[in-house]
């Protein structure tokens, strides 16, 4: 009994503190959509980074309803993280251009009500009880594993041009400490779908801060620019970085010959 008290008293713990570091970096975002405000436009910011995240937090919110032990930490964080998604999601439509505008909206539409009306409507009318549970928990760890996945393109890119300006630090940082923080919960809880997806994210974040170790020093005062060629490859879906269980923060991608905030080109 001491035993079980114990681990629900550190499940507690760092739950507590992944609801912390989480609401920290669900609110990261709010100086690039103080820079759309101010300039009454999204520039080369993409809206699928917020509405990945929007998803996200409305899986995990259904997976933590359906929980029949205490889910509360769980249900804190993604409640705030959809009610935050969805303002910047808004934000973002205002100041979009037509086209911008269209492609979330459409995205909106196919993504968060489409897709999450599909799966709540087919597990909760062909699956009952604890397999529900199950069903949904593996649907939320299949999606985090897919975001987890997303940042590779950006090691990718450090690895090939030896620079980390593109890949900040206290992001890489964040996402240890968060995946660490969550992987316990769930590990104390017994819950493996919470826990199995911050293994992934442990691995990430380590592997990034080696490479900020290893290739810092060659980072120059100059912003990297990224070639036509890896245009394909560094998509908006692949210009996030992840943190905890599945919120993800975007990095804007800077090509050759864009323009800088003063109308000077920027400098290979």
């Amino acid at each position: 009994m001491a035993i079980i008290d114990t681990r629900n008293h550190l499940a507690f713990a760092f739950g507590l503190l992944g609801n912390v570091i989480s609401f920290m970096v669900y609110l990261s975002p709010l100086p690039t959509f103080y820079r759309i405000y101010k300039k009454k436009s999204t520039e080369s910011f993409q809206a699928l980074p917020y509405l990945v995240a929007l998803f996200s937090s409305m899986l995990w919110l259904y997976y933590a309803s359906l929980k029949p032990s205490d889910a509360t930490l769980l249900i804190t964080i993604n409640s705030f993280g959809c009610v935050i998604e969805t303002i910047y999601i808004t934000i973002f439509t205002i100041y979009a251009t037509k086209d911008s505008k269209k492609l979330t909206v459409k995205l909106f539409a196919l993504m968060n009500v489409g897709s999450f009306a599909l799966v709540f409507l087919v597990t909760y009318f062909t699956v009952q009880g604890s397999l529900r549970v199950q069903v949904v928990g593996w649907i939320c760890v299949t999606m985090a594993v897919g975001v987890f996945a997303a940042p590779l393109s950006i090691v990718a890119q450090v690895i090939r041009t030896k620079n980390v300006e593109f890949m900040p630090f206290y992001l890489s940082l964040f996402l240890t400490v968060s995946a660490v923080t969550w992987f316990l919960y769930g590990l104390f809880l017994k819950d493996i779908c919470v826990a199995i997806p911050n293994v992934l994210g442990l691995a990430l974040g380590l592997l990034q801060m080696l490479l900020y170790g290893i290739y810092r020093k060659n980072t120059s005062n100059k912003v990297p620019i990224i070639g036509k060629d890896s245009e394909l490859a560094l998509e908006t879906m692949k210009n996030v970085l992840v943190l905890g269980k599945g919120e993800v923060f975007p990095v804007p991608v800077i090509y050759e010959g864009m323009m800088g905030e003063k109308g000077v080109e920027i400098p290979v």
